[in-house]
């Protein structure tokens, strides 16, 4: 009898390549953000990124928000608060900017 391997998730391959590179959690933010047709990808993006980098239990925390609160706001169908999206922001370490109109020459 042969033993099969154990499957992992989409989610747990994407959570392992974010702990092992800043720089792509990072750019894998900027293009989930850049979804503007459907926000529920930067939720996931950002649940991802906290996952990878100390659970979400413990961005909670950090945050000063109930982990069950948490987890709903980061879900597809989450639709978190605006001072709840920015108190997970700032528990990331990330900082938002702020662009205008490109302008003609």
């Amino acid at each position: 009898m042969s033993k099969r391997k154990k499957s992992i998730s989409n989610d747990e391959v994407m959570v392992r390549e974010l702990r092992a590179d800043p720089a792509y959690a990072l750019e894998y933010l900027k293009a989930a953000l850049e979804d503007e047709q459907e926000p529920a990808v930067l939720m996931i993006a950002l649940r991802h990124v906290a996952e990878a980098y100390g659970g979400v239990g413990k961005l909670a925390a950090d945050a000063g928000i109930r982990r069950e609160v948490l987890y709903r706001a980061l879900s597809p169908h989450g639709n978190p608060t605006l001072k709840t999206f920015l108190a997970v922001i700032k528990s990331l370490g990330l900082k938002i900017g702020i662009e205008g109109p490109a302008k003609a020459a």
